[in-house]
């Protein structure tokens, strides 16, 4: 059982990702038996004393050193007093919370999907497939509003070399209109159904990338989506993060789409006037 107490963290170093947007390192004081069993596409909550706690996605989880990395926004009250921190700086920690991503070692076509800053919660598990040898039957498909909305721009100067890499801009840098990252889904699924589909970003982003998969072939048990609905606790106990009869903290973040849509049925169902 996770601890309601904080864990000491170090904050390493950090570098600017887009507007708004920095890259930290931390590293954790002390090492636990399962530090290193943490998943992709979990979470943990990130304390600065004096502001208070936040949720956060891993973009690496604890290695065995106890280094981790975490892509955050500036947007509000923790995260603002996080970039006023310099390196060295001892600050909270406590996690991992929340499921990952599946383990995907029977799939032979594995389709990633990303939005913005979503790609923070799914380089994790790119880098765990390019590790287990996905690197031919590995897609990315990364959409972002403009040039100074992407993230992660090292890691996906790496990732080029090593799987399809598919880039979408809402508006080029010339000032341009672009596209989303549906148009070049629906030509990707009409040559290749995945056996495989992850996706994170705003939430009708993924939906709509969902049923666009589903109208190519791939079963809704073949989808997995990561919701980051207004994660506070990380312990299912301050109820903010429900979705219908389930605590996205605790069942989630990461959904298999029919889970998904079962939730919103049921949040769909206690709307409705008796």
């Amino acid at each position: 059982m996770v601890s309601l107490v904080p864990r000491s963290v170090q904050l390493l170093e950090f570098h600017d990702e887009g507007e708004g947007i920095r890259h930290f390192s931390f590293a954790l004081q002390s090492l636990r038996s399962g530090d290193q069993a943490v998943m992709p596409g979990q979470f943990f909550m990130l304390t600065v004393p004096g502001a208070g706690e936040a949720p956060f996605s891993y973009v690496r989880p604890p290695d065995w050193q106890g280094r981790f990395s975490a892509l955050i926004r500036r947007e509000g009250t923790v995260s603002a007093a996080l970039f006023a921190q310099e390196p060295g700086s001892r600050l909270g920690y406590r996690g991992a919370f929340g499921t990952g991503w599946p383990e995907l070692s029977g799939a032979r076509r594995v389709l990633v999907v990303a939005g913005g800053s979503g790609l923070a919660a799914l380089a994790g598990l790119i880098e765990a497939l390019l590790r287990a040898g996905h690197q031919a039957a590995l897609t990315l498909v990364y959409g972002a509003r403009s040039p100074g909305h992407q993230v992660l721009s090292r890691e996906r100067a790496r990732w080029r070399e090593a799987l399809e890499l598919i880039e979408t801009l809402e508006r080029r840098e010339d000032g341009r209109v672009g596209c989303n990252p549906l148009e070049p889904l629906r030509s990707r699924l009409a040559s290749q159904v995945p056996d495989a589909v992850l996706c994170c970003g705003p939430e009708p982003l993924m939906r709509s990338v969902a049923e666009l998969c589903l109208a190519h072939g791939v079963p809704p048990t073949g989808i997995w989506l990561s919701i980051g609905r207004r994660l506070d606790c990380g312990m299912g106990h301050c109820g903010r993060c429900h979705v219908g009869r389930g605590s996205v903290c605790q069942e989630g973040p990461v959904y298999r789409y029919d889970r998904y849509l079962d939730r919103i049925a049921e949040e769909q169902d206690a709307r409705r006037p008796c």
